[in-house]
């Protein structure tokens, strides 16, 4: 497809879903499936000059193969979120990154108890046949997803708790301990959670959610429609009134911040960020976390242990940061980041860009500088890596989680040999 051929099309400049196609009529494939803050503006940008540099070769291969094109406008982007997913789901397009590997995303589910819960939760940790959670055993009504991002799910999940509260505590509803159950008050005091709703009110709550994450949307206005009428002729006004907002909010909800996201990439960064922990120079270890849309992807962490190359000591931490960095860029099989992260100020930044400038890798280092009380300060470099300073700060703490935890197992593991 070349860019001339958009006119037909017409794009509107609102939001919606694209889907890049392949031949007619019975042979047509979905290659592509997307969202959009602009469907104009964002179909046009696959045909921008650095296609290539911002989006990658199986994009750009995606593009050269489509011959056909459709849209479907939205009211919101938190509309088009949910559709995106459903259509991907339905079509499996081979151009979307779930085609490869749909256990890496996120999917929304809703859990198969007395008062069911609406969770975020992995692929991997699913079994999508028997509708269940794998580790847990926790039965599943419903899944929905894929979702690409992580980051736009939990903002979605957000969003539409406006508009039809539920709960997303990690027990079940009522087990918990003070604490817990303090939060779930302050949810309910500020509308986030359901208050004073029966449970029937509460199921009809979460049918509203269903189809909602279903991309069923069209279905949901008709039946919230039929409800509010209902209602009116049953002189249930107070009923009817908060259908009626319920209705007025799926078309005017405020999703700024799903806008903002949706300007970007159409997947969050990948980032690695690095992390040292020892003692007095004993048991150091080195870990690497990735982070991407958002979201920890722990089957790509990696533990070293530090071994002092070079007659360097165990405790000195750019020593330490070197040799881990070198360490990981021999393993030419992982992918490589967006960007690296490393815990500390410009040392750190410099001498990670060292270890990368000799093995002629141009990838950006973004540095996260902390305070006195080890909380974090300021990002190096974020902004020129084209790296939001949250996403950098959130590798950086995953990282030094995952550092503390191994140095506590070495630890436990050398006092029971002692």
């Amino acid at each position: 497809m070349q860019r001339e051929d958009l006119k037909k099309f017409d794009l509107p400049d609102c939001p919606g879903v694209y889907l890049f196609t392949h031949g007619k009529g019975k042979n047509k494939k979905i290659l592509y499936v997307g969202k959009a803050t602009s469907l104009r503006d964002r179909v046009r940008s696959y045909f921008d000059i650095d296609l290539i540099a911002t989006r990658g070769p199986r994009i750009v291969d995606m593009v050269t193969r489509a011959d056909g094109l459709m849209h479907e406008p939205t009211p919101t982007v938190l509309e088009a979120l949910v559709r995106e997913a459903a259509l991907i789901r339905e079509h499996i397009p081979s151009a979307n990154a779930m085609g490869k590997d749909d256990k890496t995303f996120l999917y929304a589910v809703i859990t198969d108890e007395e008062i069911p819960r609406v969770l975020a939760i992995r692929g991997a940790e699913l079994d999508f046949k028997a509708k269940k959670v794998i580790m847990t055993g926790l039965k599943l009504k419903a899944i929905h997803g894929p979702f690409p991002s992580g980051y736009q799910l939990r903002e979605g999940l957000r969003l539409i708790r406006k508009i039809f509260p539920f709960f997303d505590t990690p027990k079940p509803v009522g087990e918990g301990n003070r604490h817990t159950q303090g939060k779930i008050e302050f949810n309910r005091q500020i509308g986030q959670y359901p208050r004073d709703m029966n449970r029937s009110g509460y199921m009809r709550s979460i049918r509203n959610v269903s189809l909602f994450l279903s991309g069923r949307v069209k279905t949901l206005r008709a039946t919230l429609t039929r409800d509010m009428k209902q209602a009116a002729k049953e002189e249930r006004f107070e009923d009817a009134g908060t259908i009626r907002r319920q209705l007025f909010a799926l078309d005017h909800i405020q999703d700024v911040s799903l806008i903002k996201e949706d300007r970007g990439e159409d997947t969050g960064p990948r980032l690695e960020a690095y992390d040292t922990a020892h003692i007095s120079g004993t048991n150091a270890i080195g870990v690497m976390c990735v982070v991407e849309n958002g979201v920890s992807v722990k089957r790509d962490y990696r533990t070293f242990k530090i071994q002092g190359r070079g007659g360097k000591s165990l405790n000195d931490d750019i020593a330490s940061l070197k040799e881990i960095l070198s360490r990981r860029l021999g393993h030419t099989e992982w992918p490589l980041p967006k960007a690296f992260v490393v815990d500390g100020g410009k040392t750190h930044k410099k001498a990670a860009e060292d270890v990368l400038k000799e093995v002629g890798i141009g990838i950006p280092v973004v540095a996260v500088v902390k305070d006195e009380k080890h909380r974090p300060r300021e990002v190096l470099g974020g902004l020129r890596a084209g790296v939001p300073d949250a996403d950098a700060v959130l590798a950086n703490s995953e990282a030094h989680r995952f550092s503390l935890a191994n140095h506590r197992k070495a630890r436990s593991r050398a006092m029971r040999k002692a």
